[in-house]
């Protein structure tokens, strides 16, 4: 996994995963264990499924990779504290798989809770070779 600073201002950690490199067979798959994890996390809340590229294609003025297979985001929350209004704009939290004929990526961005990010990294990066 790598840390990237993408459109110079977002902080992402990213996974590009050959399709060898896992027993996970689609993005499906992929949702469903990390829905799992979410669900099995002491703090974290699942929220749903945004499948991104269906979104995207039903626009008029749609812009995508056509070499992308499925694009879907899973949302859920770490939101454990509320200590003012502006920690709104950094929740709910995200994780993208992208699947592609030889391979995923997955990505998410920087979570401000050092817990919740360390978590993140740990479910994305159990993906490999499972």
């Amino acid at each position: 996994m790598k840390k990237i600073e993408f459109m110079d201002k977002y902080p992402l950690y990213v996974l590009e995963l050959n399709k060898n490199e896992t027993s996970f067979k689609n993005v499906e798959d992929i949702l469903e264990y990390l829905k799992g994890r979410i669900e099995n996390h002491k703090v974290a809340t699942y929220i749903g499924i945004f499948d991104h590229l269906s979104h995207t294609k039903s626009l008029e003025e749609a812009v995508y990779d056509k070499n992308i297979i499925e694009a879907k985001n899973i949302i859920f929350c770490f939101g454990k504290q509320l200590p003012k209004p502006e920690v709104l704009g950094v929740r709910p939290r995200s994780i993208g798989i992208c699947e592609y004929e030889d391979r995923f990526v997955v990505s998410f961005m920087e979570a401000p809770n050092p817990e919740g990010n360390a978590s993140m990294i740990e479910w994305v990066e159990s993906i490999k070779n499972r």
